[in-house]
């Protein structure tokens, strides 16, 4: 069957690179007339089997005749996806998804994934990226026919997380399900996408062999020191056994600025030089030259490759072409990409036997000690500050990963390895852009669920764009991401400094569990500087006491007593800074054993010790090792205890569940976005009045009705078909809500004061300008608090929905909360409490309390609506009216545009 009207473009942008299950990479892309080769290949390399269960016959070949019919496709109502992978011989079919309209919204789809590559996860990825398409297309549901005996098949379709509906026929399974995403649907491709990237993480940052690729072109001599930097920081790392086995390849074979013999590496002239396999390849050659080296290295199969040059997108066009075919090359024989740029990767980790295993492919000679903080970050210099600070202070690291100019590899990967990762506790990341917000903001809440994130962005908003990254502009104001960080459940600091800060206390202290901090410093001066940090943080002080500067003995009863005290304590801040000498090694002594007996998050500022110390550090009564972090000054101290107590706060609260609204109907919403776009042709579309009401409808929202009228004979008679008491209003979109500008009248009762309101009103609005503008009448709505609710498809962040009270304090401050849908129930009562306005919906100076859970329904669903219309480019309610009963949504405004949607319903690696 097929749907009216000009079949579409090649749709590019339904092209993607993918990871798959086992941590690998591929290439999906529409099928082309061009492919009738290489799928004959890929069919007649199939086993008789597959052939069966695909044509549920023997078929040795492709018919000319199906050739063309499954290659010369409308993408439409037949469409064709192929996942390709290459290598130096060229590019080759691994699977095929299709799918052939047979109504007007149903499909039947068809799969085959190539023998050698079942188990990778293939059909699940391709079913993902068939439905997105389908979905674009208008379609609403799949059907298709499988043989009972293929269980493979039949399992994808089971396991996506879809209401699979199945009968069985003359021997045929017909399997059908709605395209509709699920909450189990979308449950399943997150599970599948953090499994499939954090193996594809782990072959980068656990290999057993290292290839360095040494640049052999004239004036490359930077490339070379950077080579020989990372041949010999990945042998000196470790002795044999404890580090990766390392091959270099230096074409040039000087030896005199490239590892050699002695420092215990394989040196070869080429590339095919290099015997059997390899799990990740290191790269310092010209940007020009890359994409060819990493075609050059596939036959190696290695899973990735860390690129240390630069001269790629951050020098411009030019620099930008190589990337895309570096990645494109890369992703074709499926490795991950870290860089270009990058500062390179250290991972420490336990082997089975207990002993320290070191990879060690970065720039930095001197690395911190092995322990459990894991640090991402992107540019090099800024690796540089992280690695040494974290030195100074002794912090011991996990993983350290530097992302360069983040063309693959991002934080959003990291983080998910690190989820399961058994050698880290904490994660730190110092993001200089963040390219995929929502996805960030998923990945980041999984994570912080069970390690606490600490997290610093380059400057507070949160748009800076360093050259090289790509990185979609955003309309949001900068509150958009301070919401989006909250949601996540991250610990937002300001400066590297206050990263390592909090740290080393989240490393060595248990979390406290709650606000209470007691302050326990050597004078009273000293105990009221602490006491005040301690309350301009957001904590509460549960008592101040002060010892003498040299009674090391008093101290450690007190502490003793006041650290044990659990039901009046949560943490202890102890400040120690002696005027007459040095610190008495006493003093640390007894904060450390006080601290470890008790089990109560201490912090410390003691005249001469930062970081961690052994000074600071005793065993508890399992005898495991515990450190009391140190500080250079008190506030620093409880600056870093209070991000643990946020942190802690929100790790124990209720995040809430995933939005359930009944009367929601994606299909009739999409269906009337597509027809007005349609009918409006290309840019922003605005919808009309019934549009608008309609569309809202759909999601169970209900627009009152407003009828336009130019005199008063029509207002009168709209009046009356609407009911009285009335409200007129200026259609003049500066005036349309300014009851104080006069653009509106509210509380007419009859027809003689509504129409001495409408000639009251035109002469008043002609001192504006506005002579001869219509006006609207709309039936009064019970009193009650005038609200605003928006939603905005953000080209990087998605899709934002915000929430205001009316006035001023939206219009003139700004007063305003943000959330990246989708929204969880708690998601929504948080906004509707975050504003600074918010007060007087609870009943603020003796006024009736609001129905705020008729208004957080309104905003309910607008952040569905939202999450399910990428084409919703704006919508705003304004007003929302929230009496004591029930929300009066009185105005309604929306717009449409077409989008590609950075995170969509389907896996993608960036392009």
């Amino acid at each position: 069957m097929t749907v009216d009207g000009a079949a579409p473009a090649y749709p590019q942008h339904w092209e993607a690179d993918v990871v798959l299950r086992d941590g690998g990479t591929a290439h999906v892309r529409p099928i082309l007339p061009a492919d009738a080769a290489a799928l004959q290949q890929f069919h007649v390399g199939q086993s008789e089997r597959s052939i069966y269960f695909r044509f549920f016959a023997p078929l040795e070949r492709l018919p000319e005749s199906d050739l063309r019919r499954f290659t010369q496709v409308d993408h439409r109502d037949r469409v064709a996806l192929v996942a390709v992978a290459g290598d130096a011989l060229g590019e080759h079919i691994i699977a095929v998804a299709r799918y052939d309209r047979v109504g007007t919204r149903t499909a039947e789809v068809a799969f085959n994934v190539a023998d050698d590559h079942h188990g990778r996860g293939l059909g699940s990825v391709l079913l993902e990226h068939l439905a997105a398409a389908a979905r674009e297309r208008g379609i609403e549901r799949f059907t298709a026919e499988v043989l009972p005996q293929n269980a493979q098949m039949i399992a994808v379709f089971r396991e996506a997380g879809y209401a699979v509906s199945q009968r069985l026929d003359d021997g045929i399974l017909t399997v059908s399900f709605d395209l509709d995403p699920t909450e189990r649907s979308r449950e399943v491709m997150a599970d599948r996408e953090h499994r499939a990237e954090a193996r594809s993480m782990r072959g980068l940052l656990d290999p057993s062999s290292v290839l360095v690729v040494v640049a052999a072109e004239p004036g490359s001599a930077r490339e070379r020191r950077l080579a020989s930097a990372v041949a010999r920081h990945l042998v000196e790392a470790a002795p044999a056994g404890r580090r990766p086995v390392v091959h270099v390849v230096d074409p040039a074979g000087t030896g005199e600025d490239v590892a050699s013999p002695p420092y215990g590496v394989e040196r070869h002239a080429t590339v095919e030089d290099v015997p059997g396999t390899v799990d990740l390849v290191v790269l310092a050659v010209p940007a020009a030259t890359a994409a060819d080296v990493v075609r050059r290295c596939a036959r190696l199969r290695p899973r990735g490759v860390v690129v240390l040059s630069g001269g790629f997108a951050e020098v411009g066009p030019e620099g930008l072409a190589h990337q895309r075919d570096l990645l494109r090359s890369a992703h074709a024989a499926g490795m991950r990409v870290l860089g270009p740029a990058s500062f390179g990767l250290l991972r420490h980790d336990l082997a089975d036997d207990g002993a320290v295993r070191t990879v060690n492919a970065s720039l930095a000679r001197d690395l911190p000690e092995p322990g459990r903080l894991a640090l991402f970050c992107q540019s090099a210099p800024l690796a540089v500050g992280l690695l040494e600070s974290a030195s100074r202070r002794r912090i011991g690291l996990s993983t350290f990963v530097s992302s360069g100019n983040r063309a693959d590899v991002s934080g959003n990967d990291v983080m998910q390895f690190w989820t399961d990762d058994p050698a880290t506790d904490v994660v730190g990341l110092y993001l200089e852009s963040i390219g995929n917000p929502r996805k960030f903001s998923r990945v980041a809440r999984r994570l912080a669920a069970t390690k606490p994130v600490v997290v610093l962005t380059a400057g507070r908003s949160g748009h800076v764009i360093p050259a090289g990254h790509a990185v979609r502009l955003t309309r949001v104001p900068r509150q958009a991401l301070d919401e989006l960080l909250r949601q996540s459940g991250v610990i937002r600091v300001d400066s590297q400094h206050q990263l390592l800060d909090v740290a080393q206390l989240l490393v060595h202290q248990p979390l406290p569990t709650g606000r209470r901090v007691a302050v326990v410093a050597g004078s009273d001066p000293l105990a009221a500087l602490a006491a005040e940090a301690v309350a301009s943080a957001g904590l509460t002080v549960s008592g101040r006491w002060t010892t003498a500067d040299d009674d090391a003995a008093t101290l450690e009863t007190l502490l003793a007593a006041v650290a044990a005290d659990r039901a009046s304590h949560d943490a202890v801040v102890v400040v120690h800074v002696p005027t007459d000498g040095p610190t008495d090694p006493a003093v640390p002594r007894a904060v450390a054993r006080a601290a470890a007996d008790s089990g109560t998050t201490t912090v410390a500022s003691v005249l001469g010790l930062r970081g961690i110390t052994p000074e600071l550090t005793a065993e508890d009564a399992a005898g495991t090792a515990r450190t009391v972090p140190a500080y250079a000054a008190p506030e620093d101290a409880v600056v870093a205890l209070a991000g643990a107590a946020r942190y802690g706060a929100w790790r124990s609260a209720d995040h809430g569940r995933p939005l359930r609204l009944e009367g929601v109907d994606p299909g009739a919403a999409r269906r009337l976005v597509t027809d007005r776009m349609r009918d409006a042709g290309p840019g922003v579309v605005t919808m009309d009045a019934e549009g608008v009401r309609d569309l809202l409808a759909c999601y169970g929202i209900e627009v009152w009705p407003t009828v336009v009228v130019r005199d008063a004979g029509e207002a009168v008679a709209a009046a009356d078909r609407l009911g009285w008491p009335v409200a007129l209003k200026s259609t003049a979109g500066h005036l349309r809500h300014r009851i104080d500008l006069g653009g509106v009248r509210l509380d007419l009762a009859d027809a003689p004061a509504l129409e001495a309101a409408l000639e009251q009103m035109r002469t008043h609005l002609a001192s504006f300008g506005e002579t001869d503008r219509p006006f609207e009448v709309q039936r009064m709505a019970p009193p009650g608090a005038a609200c605003v609710v928006r939603s905005a498809e953000d080209p990087r962040f998605g899709p934002v929905v915000s929430f205001g009270l009316a006035g001023d304090a939206v219009d003139l401050l700004g007063d305003m909360s943000h959330g990246i849908a989708p929204l969880t129930d708690t998601d929504v009562r948080e906004m509707v409490r975050a504003v600074r306005a918010g007060p007087r919906l609870f009943g603020y100076r003796g006024l009736p309390a609001a129905d705020v859970a008729a208004l957080e329904d309104v905003l309910a669903r607008v952040s569905v609506l939202a999450d399910d219309v990428p084409e919703l480019h704006h919508l705003e309610l304004h007003p929302v009216v929230v009496g004591e009963r029930g929300a009066a949504v009185l105005g309604a405004q929306v717009q449409l545009s077409e989008t590609d949607r950075v995170d969509s319903g389907r896996r993608v690696l960036p392009a």
